[in-house]
């Protein structure tokens, strides 16, 4: 008798012993990360960005460049309305000949600094998204692991999804673990600049 169980486990039957082995690590494996087995996770992309160590570093780096820049622009428009103020004082003692060309280069003097302030907060908005581009392409990995680690087949976008149970939500784990991989990112973009 064990000579004939021993005979139906090799070959073709221990295969399919091995697969079916294989199909129900999957299984335990997400059990034990504590989520429950399914094929489709959801994640909060903002809210991974947002409070992740790398969105949060972003965030206050641009907040700061942000109040800096509006500091300028007051000393701009503080010093703008002065030369405007001296300009409409001295318009009596001119004539409109000797006038127009002072108002010419002011006018050109005020949007020269608006097209300047533009360009700078402009520049700004693109660093923030350029910094999300990059957050992002560095989290895949992870991503892609925390996928096969809870043996789910896809990560749709929470705020895509009708219904669904907040088990099914991964973005506390992928901040945790991505934080583990790269922090704030900040020594990550210093190597990239050298």
């Amino acid at each position: 008798m064990i000579i004939a169980v021993t005979k139906i486990l090799q070959g073709p039957f221990r295969a399919l012993c091995v697969l079916a082995l294989l199909a129900t690590a999957m299984p335990v494996a997400a059990q034990q990360l504590g989520v429950p087995q399914t094929d489709v996770l959801t994640i909060s992309s903002e809210r991974l960005f947002a409070d992740s160590a790398f969105g949060q570093r972003v965030f206050r780096e641009i907040e700061a460049e942000s109040a800096l820049l509006a500091e300028e622009n007051e000393r701009i428009v503080a010093q703008l309305s002065k030369e405007e103020k001296d300009l409409t004082e001295r318009r009596a003692a001119l004539s409109a000949e000797e006038f127009r060309p002072l108002a010419e280069a002011f006018d050109k003097k005020v949007q020269s600094h608006r097209e300047g302030q533009r360009a700078k907060l402009d520049a700004l908005a693109r660093r923030g998204e350029e910094s999300r581009d990059q957050f992002f392409e560095m989290a895949q990995p992870v991503l892609i692991e925390l996928l096969r680690d809870f043996g789910a087949s896809i990560v749709i976008e929470r705020a895509n999804v009708v219904l669904s149970t907040d088990a099914s939500d991964i973005t506390d784990a992928a901040i945790a673990r991505i934080d583990t991989a790269i922090g704030d990112g900040s020594t990550l973009e210093n190597s990239n600049d050298d």
